[in-house]
């Protein structure tokens, strides 16, 4: 009874909207009194699972993702992929899919994969035809993919809470997120099939041939590119740990920003640090409260409750993962994804573990529900983002944003979930797990 009405207040609470990390202390600070926990007991086991060098990867990756999206790395990067795709119909879609997924390469982040691209994209894709609100509503869909290619702040936070692999966890979702590039590509491509594109040429450039404009934009973009090579590399070679790497991406980002682009000044890295470290306040206390949250639920044998009523309603294992997914979609309809992946992994992971699903296969459930999360309302945070960026109106960027949820995430959800092989090839393929 105690930790239903754990989850009444947990769900009240999010609704009247108090700050998500209240939300937890609130819900944490009801069940520690009416279970009868100890404080001393609990208080000092958040602290203990604080203390690990990991997380310190999540605020250097935030710092380097708004370094790089007021450093010009941005638009480097969307000139060079122009070049491949954006001449031919519906480019210009395909442009913002690929330069989102190139970016979050870099970043790690979605918001900074929206703000970056979005801004550059949005005058582009409108000159070419594009309504504003399916403009907005195909950057906001595909900045999710920062969630999605490594390295991820989320997959970080996943291997964390359930002491599973940070590489083979950013492996993992590398899978779905080409699949979601692929059905986003198509819906732009089938948007755009009656629609009259002109290509926008870039005025310093029409004198070049195309032999000169690759090397110009190649030349022009390779400070950028070399980022997510120098940070994965570095990874998966087993040269630095994920911590190391993203200290490294900071350090790089930061003299590409001023002396080669010449566009990051101090007062933007004095807002990108400022922005990492009230993150990182916020993301502590969170943390801190998760997992006395997490180590209450473990006690009280709430998974194995959860589980028993699950089977109550059916024992088929594909209705059981398709409830699953129906529920990180509600927390993630609720809360941001780092608010629902701290708490769905403790309460879910054992539970799917139980149904034979890998760790590793259900890090990209999770990324791929979480990411439709943040486009879905109520809260729907990277499409209030994008409707706030683009001035566009919300009721404008419904029709789209429903269209690619039905027709790019849902079925790249239901590939993930019941295809292991799509999350688990890589990891296998590179590192034997």
């Amino acid at each position: 009874m105690e930790m239903l009405i754990a989850l009444l207040i947990l769900i009240f609470t999010l609704i009247i909207g108090i700050p998500i990390p209240f939300v937890f202390l609130a819900t944490v600070i009801y069940l520690v009194f009416a279970l009868g926990y100890d404080p001393s007991f609990l208080i000092p086991y958040g602290f203990s699972k604080l203390n690990n060098t990991v997380l310190l990867a999540i605020p250097l990756f935030i710092m380097a993702g708004s370094i790089m999206s007021i450093g010009g790395i941005g638009k480097r990067i969307v000139d060079f992929t122009e070049f491949f795709v954006g001449k031919i119909k519906g480019g210009m879609g395909i442009v913002t899919i690929l330069a989102c997924g190139i970016f979050g390469a870099m970043s790690g982040s979605a918001a900074a994969a929206l703000t970056s691209i979005g801004k550059i994209m949005l005058p582009r894709l409108e000159e070419s035809g594009y309504s504003r609100g399916f403009a907005t509503s195909l950057i906001s869909s595909a900045s999710v993919l920062g969630l999605l290619i490594p390295p991820s702040a989320l997959m970080i936070l996943y291997a964390w809470i359930g002491n599973q692999s940070v590489l083979a966890s950013f492996l993992a979702t590398v899978g779905p997120g080409i699949i979601l590039m692929t059905f986003l590509s198509i819906i732009n491509i089938i948007y755009m099939k009656k629609r009259n594109i002109e290509s926008v040429e870039n005025p310093s450039e029409i004198l070049l041939t195309r032999g000169k404009r690759f090397q110009k934009r190649t030349v022009a973009a390779m400070p950028g590119l070399l980022m997510p090579f120098i940070v994965l590399g570095s990874i998966y070679g087993g040269i630095m740990t994920p911590t190391e790497a993203a200290a490294i991406a900071v350090i790089y980002a930061i003299p590409v920003g001023f002396w080669i682009y010449k566009e990051l000044k101090s007062k933007g890295l004095f807002e990108a640090l400022a922005e990492a470290a009230t993150t990182t306040g916020v993301l502590m206390v969170m943390l801190f409260a998760i997992m006395i949250l997490s180590r209450i639920i473990i006690m009280e044998n709430v998974p194995d409750t959860l589980m028993e009523l699950l089977f109550k309603i059916t024992e088929n294992q594909l209705l059981l993962m398709l409830l699953i997914n129906l529920f990180l979609i509600f927390i993630g309809m609720l809360m941001d994804d780092v608010s629902a992946v701290l708490l769905s992994t403790p309460l879910l992971l054992p539970i799917v573990v139980n149904l034979g699903v890998d760790p590793i296969h259900f890090a990209a459930i999770i990324g791929v529900n979480l990411g439709v999360g943040l486009l879905t309302p109520p809260t729907a945070p990277l499409l209030y983002l994008g409707g706030r960026m683009s001035k566009a109106p919300i009721k404008e960027l419904l029709g789209p944003t429903m269209v690619m949820i039905l027709f790019a995430w849902v079925p790249t959800l239901l590939i993930t979930t019941f295809v292991p092989e799509v999350a688990l090839f890589l990891p296998k393929l590179l590192l034997g797990k």
